[in-house]
């Protein structure tokens, strides 16, 4: 990542990649947390003798969710700390596609690249990013998700 990003070079930047944040280890706790906290306890996530037998994938899956939720810490990394951004407030999505499940005791991490910037009032910017979690070991990446980022100076 260039060292002379910040809120007011981010525009210089539109059309680049950010960065890679670190990997992030998916594994069988976080997966249950996560079921935990959602209420989302479909067997397929949770219970991981019946998935062994009966999922398609050989064993658990993470919740899509829980995969997209990997996205907001990864921008922290990248872009906004970085960028020496005090404050950065997610403002939306636009576009999520869930391409592959992330089996349960793989890694992931977010490949982010800036796709606009638009100045608002009040010293606000809204900040669009196409954000990539990439499974390791595999080709294709478990989803691409447009995010908006509220930033304000």
């Amino acid at each position: 990542m260039p060292d002379t990003l910040s809120v007011a070079t981010l525009d210089r930047f539109v059309g680049q990649e950010l960065g890679v944040s670190q990997w992030v280890r998916i594994d069988q706790q976080r997966v249950d947390e996560f079921a935990e906290c959602t209420g989302d306890r479909q067997w397929i996530h949770v219970d991981v003798a019946r998935a062994a037998r009966e999922s398609p994938y050989g064993g658990t899956i993470a919740h899509g969710y829980l995969t997209l939720s990997t996205v907001g810490p990864a921008q922290l990394e990248v872009w906004v700390a970085p960028a020496g951004i005090g404050t950065a407030l997610h403002y939306g999505l636009d576009r999520v596609r869930f391409l592959a499940p992330v089996p349960v005791g793989r890694n992931v991490r977010t490949r982010i690249k800036l796709l606009a910037t638009e100045e608002k009032d009040s010293g606000r910017t809204l900040v669009t990013t196409e954000n990539t979690v990439e499974i390791e070991g595999q080709e294709k990446p478990a989803l691409i998700a447009t995010a908006l980022t509220m930033v304000m100076s």
